[in-house]
This record gives structure tokens, sequence and C-alpha cells, in this order.
């Protein structure tokens, strides 16, 4: 409340010093927040093509690994599956956009040469062999998607929190300060005012005595005048 501040004029130089820190800030965070919008639109777009690519590639994946087991049988294909020895390695690691901390996913050991996948040529057959594809290429869309969907809630996060941070110096913490460099300025005219006033009173009332001393003094003196007659 404007009424709790004391209306001095070094009170009033803080509230000055403050109003301008925070307008600077307000924008400081104005363009960060704006920033951060612009890079979150970049990475939306970016997780629109890989939510697309993950559901084709899931689709894809599902149809191939039907068509292996209607083909060569279940038995054949969990055999397959479990003559794997090299599983996929994933280690992450962390980039900063504008401040926010996101995280950047590396993987390796997904996608594999026939050879790699530990069956054999001899114990496989082609449709085992594009099954296989399918799902390492399921699997990298999935870790994209991963590391873009994590990227854009932290992003979406720290848009949250700078926009609560201009809301409340553009709507709160500034308004207040106006409010109080406003109080404090109209105390102090006033104060100026009754101090003129009292000034211009003590003059006038200063400039009575010496007119009423000065009549005495021009009386007394005609009366020494008159006696000496």
């Amino acid at each position: 409340m404007a009424k709790d501040v004391k209306p001095t004029r070094k009170n009033l130089m803080a509230i000055e010093d403050r109003i301008q820190l925070s307008e600077r800030g307000h924008d400081t965070l104005e363009q960060k927040r704006d920033g951060l919008i612009m890079e979150f639109m970049d990475i939306l777009d970016q997780a629109q093509d890989v939510r697309s690519d993950l559901g084709e590639d899931y689709e894809t994946a599902q149809r191939k690994i039907d068509m292996a087991r209607a083909m060569e049988g279940d038995v054949a294909v969990r055999g397959a599956a479990a003559a794997l020895k090299e599983h996929p390695e994933i280690t992450t690691q962390s980039k900063n956009i504008m401040g926010v901390v996101v995280p950047q996913i590396e993987s390796s050991k997904v996608q594999k040469s026939l050879d790699e996948r530990g069956y054999g040529l001899l114990g496989s057959s082609a449709r085992i062999d594009e099954a296989a594809d399918a799902y390492e290429e399921l699997l990298e869309t999935i870790i994209l998607a991963a590391e873009v969907e994590t990227a854009m809630k932290k992003m979406l996060e720290e848009i949250e929190t700078t926009k609560r941070r201009v809301n409340a110096l553009e709507f709160t913490l500034l308004p207040q300060l106006y409010e109080n460099q406003e109080y404090i300025e109209q105390k102090l005219e006033e104060q100026e005012r009754e101090e003129i006033f009292r000034l211009k009173k003590i003059k006038a009332k200063k400039e009575e005595e010496e007119a009423e001393a000065e009549a005495e003094a021009e009386s007394d003196a005609a009366a020494e005048a008159v006696s000496a007659d």
C-alpha cells in the first residue's frame, strides 16, 4: 500500500531505482519469453514430424512381424529374438537452449547388420530380417521422440515460468511501485507548498513587524522633535 511508505526524498530515489531495475528486468524477460516461444514452435514442428514417423514406423513394424510369424512361425521369430547378444545402448547428455537445459539422447547398437544379430544367415529368413529392420528403425524413432518430447515439456515449463514472472512485474510489482512513486511525489509537493506558504507567512509577519517598528521609530522621532521645540 502506498500509504505505508514514508514520503521522503530518500524513499523516492529508492523507488525510482527499483522501477528502473524492474522495467529492465521486465523487458529482458519479455525478450526471453518471445525467444523461448520461437524455439518451442521449432521443437513442436519437429515433435509433430516425429509423432507422424512414430505412427508409421509402428504400423510397419507390426505388419512385418505379423508377416514373419505367419510365414515362419512364432517359434522361429522368438528364436531369432532370443539370439540377440548385443543390446542397444542409450547415453544421455544435455544441451542449453536459451538457458533451458534439455536432454540429448545418444544411441548405439540399435540398427545392426545381419551378422550382428546373432541368429546367423542360415537360421533366419528375409521376413525375419525385414521385421528386425523395422523394429530397429522404430526404436530409433522412439528414442528421438523421447528426446524431442522431453525438450518440448521443459521448454513449455520455462515459458510458463517466464510468463508468470513477466505478469508479476507488469501487473503487480510495477503498478505498486508507480503508485508509491506518485504518492510520495504528491506528498513532497504538498510539503513543499506548505513550506512555501509558511515561509511567505513568516516573511509577511517580519515585514509587518519591520513596518510597525519603522512607524514607531518615526513616531518617536516626531515626538522628540516636538519636545525639542
